[in-house]
């Protein structure tokens, strides 16, 4: 990659060229000037908080909007994106951080969507395998891309951008819900195409280790406009950070490194303790002391065809104590998110909050019990994004502002005005739909809506996944703060650096079931990733 100097220099005039871009809704300025060159054979990293302009510049160059100002060059010639086809007749494709598709229709009928002509069943369901063999990217194509997890769904839109093979890809956060292991494959195999095929790539994303590995160089945003570019191997993650919020930001990277180091990298082997306090310290034990907040009791799921999903769980969580829970993706960790959510009813088992057995799959039932959920896809199941700011911090606690079931608006007001001031919430009114906020802001209102109810528990799932890092560090100093204050913690990750970043437990699950447990200050990158890998502990 870039920081490798592998790419060539560039010749000619770029492959794209934005002059002077600006774009506005409203009072927001959303782009401001900007200047960007694509380079074939190269691959051109986009860098900047959530809302710093990224996706909107991205979707001025795939013809989804239509910018205020500025120029649009493809090979040195002016041109106008008024539409994605414009832009596909242009070779430009973009993998969407949101996804483009169909739940109902299957892998391959959502691949060959917009397609013009007469749909060759055999032949799209040959190059969906084609692609995902050549990209690391499995996936059935038959399945029905509702029933997938959400990592699958995303190479399912990572596969349907590059069927039409563009010759300028644009990746906007392909990887947020992919391992790592698949991400590497991913960015390895697409590498080598940059090259050997000349293409010109822009990959925006908030993981900097991703962009000092992938990229050759580096624009970062903020608040709309241009604030640094370089070259990738003349920078490096804290410097990047700083340009992108404006501040030194703690990194989590960093963070788990210095753990190492001072918790016994120094006796060899990658051993990593949790930011929590050592083994011999007291008050870890002091905190996560009395009866188990949450107990899972050998529950049991199981899908429509009777197969166990979730098998003979068996966890506790204890006040005070972050327990986090490691797995590749799609190994039952939504499942088990589901059941705490009352979104799921188990099959076998039993869940106790604070030793008092719930119903599962009972509406409001967990809620009413005092858990609290962080879903994994806010989008999905956490927030309505239509309704204003204030509506979605009292979505499940309506009762609160409506004691006579007529929704008080103003008590509902002052209310909300709290909680943002007390999250740092950054809105201009309370009454904006939700969708108006960067991903950062919409997360921090669903934190704040969840703690907020004095919950027993807090259920953290994928918790800082597509956010930037200033947001990932205020996600993780609130959660490591309600540990504190004594909140039982449930920590769902697929990163591990997350789950070594906060977690005084681990457990690793694996096929559905817990398959080993590991003391924060004793575990290591090696044992979790061969636990995550299905081995018995």
């Amino acid at each position: 990659m870039g920081a490798e100097g592998t790419s060539p220099t560039p010749s000619g005039p770029p492959a794209v060229r934005l002059i002077g871009v600006s774009k506005r809704y409203g009072e927001v300025q959303a782009c401001a000037s900007v200047d960007l060159d694509l380079h074939r054979g190269r691959v051109h990293g986009i860098l900047g908080e959530n809302g710093a302009g990224k996706s909107t510049l991205m979707k001025i160059l795939i013809g989804l909007v239509l910018p205020d100002a500025g120029t649009i060059e493809i090979d040195g010639a002016p041109v106008r994106l008024a539409s994605p086809q414009d832009a596909a007749g242009h070779g430009i494709a973009m993998v969407h951080q949101h996804f483009s598709l169909v739940d109902q229709l299957r892998v391959w009928e959502n691949v060959a969507l917009g397609e013009a002509g007469a749909l060759r069943q055999g032949d799209i369901r040959a190059r969906v395998g084609e692609l995902s063999e050549r990209y690391g990217l499995q996936v059935d194509p038959d399945a029905t891309v509702g029933s997938l997890p959400v990592g699958i769904q995303q190479r399912v839109e990572i596969i349907k951008c590059l069927r039409r093979d563009p010759s300028i890809l644009i990746f906007d956060e392909p990887t947020s819900v992919l391992t790592p292991a698949e991400s590497a494959q991913l960015f390895d195999t697409l590498r080598q195409v940059v090259v050997a095929e000349d293409r010109a790539v822009a990959l925006v994303s908030h993981r900097l280790d991703e962009i000092l590995r992938v990229t050759d160089e580096v624009t970062v945003m903020r608040r709309g406009r241009v604030v640094d570019h370089t070259g990738t191997g003349s920078t490096d993650a804290a410097s990047l950070a700083t340009a992108m919020v404006g501040r030194g930001v703690s990194l989590r990277s960093e963070r788990v490194a210095r753990s190492a180091a001072d918790r016994g990298a120094d006796r060899g082997g990658d051993r990593v303790a949790g930011v929590g306090p050592a083994a011999d310290d007291p008050e870890p034990a002091a905190r996560a002391a009395g009866p188990d907040v949450l107990h899972l009791d050998r529950v049991t799921v199981r899908d429509a065809t009777g197969l166990p999903v979730l098998d003979r769980i068996d966890l506790r969580v204890r006040p005070g104590e972050i327990v986090g829970v490691a797995g590749v993706e799609g190994n039952g960790q939504r499942p088990l998110a589901d059941v705490l959510s009352s979104l799921l009813g188990t099959d076998d088992g039993e869940v106790r909050v604070a030793g008092v057995p719930v119903t599962t799959g009972s509406a409001g039932a967990m809620a009413a019990a005092g858990v609290a959920v962080v879903p994994e896809d806010r989008h999905d199941s956490g927030i309505v994004a239509e309704l204003s700011v204030a509506e979605n911090l009292w979505l499940v606690d309506i009762e609160r502002v409506a004691p006579a079931g007529i929704v008080d608006r103003r008590a509902m007001r002052q209310r909300a005005a709290e909680l943002v001031a007390e999250f740092e919430i950054d809105c201009p009114d309370l009454d904006v739909p939700l969708f108006s906020l960067s991903g950062g802001n919409q997360q921090r209102v669903v934190l704040a809506r969840e703690l907020s109810s004095n919950p027993a528990v807090l259920v953290a799932a994928q918790p800082t996944r597509g956010l930037d890092v200033g947001a990932i560090e205020y996600v993780t100093d609130r959660i490591r703060q309600a540990a504190e204050a004594g909140l039982g913690v449930l920590l769902i990750s697929s990163e591990i650096d997350e789950i070594l970043d906060l977690a005084s437990r681990i457990v690793v699950i694996s096929d559905g079931r817990i398959v080993g447990e590991l003391a924060g200050h004793e575990a290591d990158r090696a044992r979790i990733g061969r636990l995550m890998a299905g081995e018995r502990a």
